[in-house]
């Protein structure tokens, strides 16, 4: 069995070593958001309906940034435009309610969350963000 040159060892290596620093320079820039600041992520006082999304449209999202929701007794969700609209949480993307959640935004465009817990979402607990 051949084994591989001092010389193609030192490339691979290289290459390994490269690869592994843009993976960790990607997120150097990174902000973690916290969905609501202090009020966490719950019914909008007043069921105000804009209240996340006018949060959402005064911060710049970028790839890689992650979204975290701090709650108790209620549930993230990340689903489709449509879903949003209707406030339908029977098909999420991604679910969940460990009361700490973090999502990473890894591509631009739409992001949809609503609440999962019943008749939260249509009191205001719904946001989107975008990404350019």
């Amino acid at each position: 069995m051949a084994s591989l040159s001092t010389q193609t060892r030192f490339l691979l290596l290289l290459v390994s070593t490269i690869f592994s620093s843009l993976q960790l320079l990607q997120c150097v820039y990174c902000t973690e958001f916290e969905i609501g600041e202090r009020g966490g992520w719950a019914v909008p006082p007043g069921n105000d309906t804009h209240m996340y999304n006018e949060w959402a449209s005064r911060k710049r999202f970028k790839v890689g940034d992650t979204i975290r929701f701090k709650y108790k007794k209620d549930s993230v969700m990340k689903v489709n435009k449509k879903d949003y609209n209707e406030c339908n949480s029977t098909r999420p993307e991604f679910f969940s309610n460990n009361g700490n959640t973090i999502v990473t935004l890894d591509h631009s465009g739409f992001f949809y969350f609503i609440s999962g817990a019943t008749g939260h979402c249509d009191k205001g607990q719904r946001m989107i963000v975008t990404l350019a």
